[in-house]
């Protein structure tokens, strides 16, 4: 070392094998220099294994000394990749739970975190409701803060620009590299918008895109929304002071969750005036432009951020320039035929209809006399002119930035298939939450959606998975898997989803049981050859635990018959 604290030219291998220094027990190392930069030096597992050097060991050989610098007038090497052992894509729900595992299994190893948005979604309130439900909020949180409550989370800011498998490492927009030893994916979905690059649709996906969704709705007084998913669902009920054509491709709202009696039981929920005080959302909200909260930001479209999470509406102002509560009329059986704008649509003289007075198939309709920003032509042949669409018709696995050069198997929705662990078809790739595809033999009450909950349990799990294959221990699959359970809130219900609540890929010999009563509850359970194979519960029936335990169980209930939705007989404490 010359004098004054200066380091002569050297090579970087030289620097790592004779020349760091390494810090002092319990400190980190400290260097006369106003800017210290961490790099990461990471031999490799089987090295590390092979000298018998714990996880912890290891690190402090490789990851945890000082960047040592040339003095003047002497030329900077290109800087070295990021090395770590676990790389985690994606800041959505998925990915930041993996991230936190792995965190917590390894407090001595720097996981990174590669997000293109600087806001993450954090799980809080987590409450485990029974066996296979829970419940929990998802709060929007800049990077920052996760890297606070996990001091070994290094989060880069970027989005992924490519993947080569065969190095280990991955390639970020902004021009980083990394090198991993152990690499999971969980870049979520993105929306797939209709008609895309029409200034007049808009996409909901993630915070700032519901911002500027508030920000147009504001100023309109109808507006088209196209898909019958859960974000469709949730928009159609909260908008207030606007018109609003729904078309969706079924014979009924909410296809995805729902039966037609179940529908026929929320509809009321539409015309009716919203008499429930919403509650306040206390969490922040945060947008793209900065950690703090924002009015008016209006999303990019080539911006893809974190996706919204299951209260995404609320602190939003979701209403338009009317002074009425809901007025929603709904085309069924139809999807979008063809979008006009204002000037093509008087070239072509088309004519397009007025809101219905009410929602019956609108015989008497008469032509609209208003002229609209924007026209959709519907595949049954109606016109409707409105001030913009909201396209809501679902998502598709986000897998372009990896596949270029890399030998992945896809499932047929687009997905990176996983086995039962959680990996990929390429080697130290894993993959979870909307990006994945399961291709293990599921249990026969369960089934993959890309759903708030499936994404926390396989970012959970994919951690776990790879924990057990970096120590070389065998691991059984997580008991979330053995039972789809799902809980959320549609039109002011709670509503409780479990096994196959719609038959999924059950046999005609099936049977449906329902009991409802208008207003209050709704509850329906599938059964075939005398078992329960699954069930949907809206409103507060307390019936949750009982049926979960049921359908585990498989047992033979024929002899029960319609006594199991009898309202007089106490199920719950019969089969306790």
């Amino acid at each position: 070392m010359a004098a004054g604290g200066r380091i002569q030219q050297t090579s970087a291998p030289a620097l790592a094998q004779g020349l760091m220094l390494p810090p002092a027990a319990g400190s980190a190392a400290k260097l006369p220099l106003a800017s210290r930069v961490r790099r990461y030096w990471a031999s490799g597992t089987a090295n590390a294994k092979g000298r018998g050097l714990s996880s912890a060991a290891h690190r402090s050989q490789s990851s945890s000394h000082p960047l040592l610098l040339p003095g003047p007038g002497v030329e900077m090497a290109a800087p070295l990749p990021a090395r770590s052992r676990f790389v985690v894509v994606g800041g959505g729900i998925a990915g930041v739970t993996c991230a936190e595992r792995l965190a917590t299994e390894f407090p001595s190893e720097d996981i990174l975190l590669v997000t293109a948005s600087p806001v993450i979604k954090a799980v809080t309130n987590f409450k485990q409701v029974s066996k296979t439900l829970e419940e929990f909020d998802v709060e929007e949180q800049p990077s920052t803060m996760l890297e606070q409550r996990y001091p070994n989370i290094k989060v880069i800011e970027s989005g992924v620009k490519q993947l080569k498998s065969q190095e280990h490492k991955i390639f970020t927009e902004d021009g980083k590299q990394c090198i991993y030893e152990k690499l999971c994916l969980c870049a979520g979905a993105k929306p797939k918008l209709i008609f895309e690059g029409n200034p007049y649709v808009l996409g909901i996906r993630d915070t700032d895109s519901a911002q500027a969704f508030q920000n147009h709705l504001a100023k309109a007084k109808r507006i088209a929304v196209v898909g019958n998913g859960g974000i469709a669902l949730e928009l159609v009920y909260e908008i207030e002071g606007c018109e609003v054509i729904w078309a969706i491709k079924d014979k009924a709202i909410g296809n995805t969750f729902f039966d037609a009696g179940a529908a026929e039981f929320l509809i009321p929920k539409l015309t009716a005036e919203k008499l429930e005080t919403a509650i306040a959302c206390k969490r922040t909200k945060y947008t793209t432009e900065g950690s703090e909260k924002e009015e008016g930001s209006v999303a990019a479209a080539d911006k893809l951020g974190t996706a919204l999470g299951p209260d995404w509406h609320e602190g939003l102002h979701l209403k338009g320039t009317k002074e009425f509560s809901h007025k929603v009329h709904i085309e069924t059986l139809c999807e979008i035929k063809k979008i006009y704008l204002q000037q093509e649509f008087k070239q072509l003289q088309k004519t397009s209809l007025s809101f219905p007075k009410d929602n019956s198939d609108n015989q008497n309709a008469h032509p609209d006399e208003e002229l609209w920003p924007v026209y959709m032509e519907l595949t049954n042949g109606k016109i409707y002119g409105c001030d913009f669409i909201v396209s809501a018709t679902g998502v598709v696995p986000n897998v372009k930035p990896f596949l270029d050069g890399n030998n992945f198997a896809l499932g047929e929705d687009g997905g990176l298939k996983v086995d039962k662990h959680m990996h990929s078809s390429v080697a130290d790739i894993y993959a979870a939450g909307d990006i994945c595809t399961a291709s293990w033999e599921p249990s026969q009450v369960w089934q993959q959606m890309r759903l708030w909950t499936q994404a926390r349990q396989m970012g959970w799990y994919a951690a776990k998975c790879i924990v057990a294959d970096f120590l070389g221990e065998s691991i059984d699959m997580d008991f979330s898997f053995e039972l789809f359970a799902h809980v959320t809130k549609f039109f002011n219900y709670k509503v409780v989803l479990l096994g196959k609540y719609n038959a999924q890929g059950l046999d005609l010999d099936h049977e449906l049981m329902l009991r409802c009563t208008k207003g209050q509850e709704y509850v329906k359970v599938v059964m075939q050859n005398g078992r329960m194979m699954g069930a949907v519960l809206i409103g507060e029936t307390d019936l949750e635990e009982t049926f979960e335990n049921l359908i585990l169980n498989q047992m033979d209930l024929s002899a029960y018959g319609e006594d199991l939705l009898n309202p007089n007989v106490d199920i719950e404490d019969y089969f306790d």
